[in-house]
């Protein structure tokens, strides 16, 4: 398996900016505003399909909730 390099990317940079961002972003939100906030990103981002299937009840599995 092989990994492209990027020239002058610090991975370390990009990932303290992304935390930052989502910070800016939730720190006057209440808790339930947070967890509503993640949901919808959860949903809506380049994970949504993940997240939809690994929130899907497998056979014989226990539905979520009940």
């Amino acid at each position: 398996m092989s990994h492209e390099t990027i020239p002058d990317f610090d991975c370390l940079e990009f990932k303290w900016k992304a935390q930052a961002d989502l910070y800016d972003a939730t720190k006057h939100m209440t808790r339930e505003e947070q967890i509503a906030f993640f949901r919808r990103r959860a949903e809506t981002g380049s994970f949504a399909e993940l997240f939809r299937t690994s929130r899907m009840p497998r056979d014989g599995a226990a539905s979520p909730g009940g």
